[in-house]
């Protein structure tokens, strides 16, 4: 199958992001909701992407070939439900990455985490934006959430276990 300029950007999304939600993709395509998403994952991309035990979207090796990014992810070590050694996302992924507090430490709310990135970095995020950073880095199993009277999040891993690649 020969993909157009277009499925081929998407599906280097899909192979950078994953593993990753309709949501996600929503957001990076520009689309109006995950039943978009859905519908053109099913029309133009079905051979390069599967679902997870999770439900979470991921690409298939195929797909990795075909597309010059790097993946998200060390898929096998995540699958395992380990930490990969390294992890390639956003910008503002990588600088909560930076600030959420250490394995060790109290859990911090998502509040906590913006403020915290504001505080030291040039960047002006809105909460949503920063949850969603969190809840990808969760799904990467480099966050952990910790459950008190709100969600609240902290490092899954020490930092220095992880390399953090800027995708672009």
């Amino acid at each position: 199958m020969t993909l157009t300029d277009e499925e081929r950007s998407r599906l280097a999304d899909i192979v950078r992001l994953q593993p990753t939600k309709n949501g996600e993709l929503q957001d990076a395509w520009g689309l109006e909701g995950g039943s978009e998403v859905h519908q053109y994952l099913e029309n133009h991309l079905e051979e390069y992407y599967y679902r997870d035990d999770d439900s979470l979207i991921r690409s298939t090796a195929e797909a990795n070939d075909l597309v010059d990014v790097e993946p998200g992810i060390e898929a096998d070590a995540v699958a395992k439900g380990g930490a990969p050694e390294t992890i390639r996302v956003p910008e503002l992924e990588a600088r909560v990455f930076e600030v959420v507090a250490d394995p060790d430490g109290r859990s911090q709310s998502v509040v906590a985490v913006l403020n915290a990135v504001r505080e030291a970095f040039d960047l002006d995020p809105d909460v949503d934006e920063v949850r969603r950073a969190l809840r990808s880095l969760e799904r990467k199993n480099v966050v952990e959430v910790v459950y008190r009277t709100v969600p609240t999040f902290k490092l899954a891993v020490e930092r220095d276990e992880i390399t953090v690649e800027i995708a672009e």
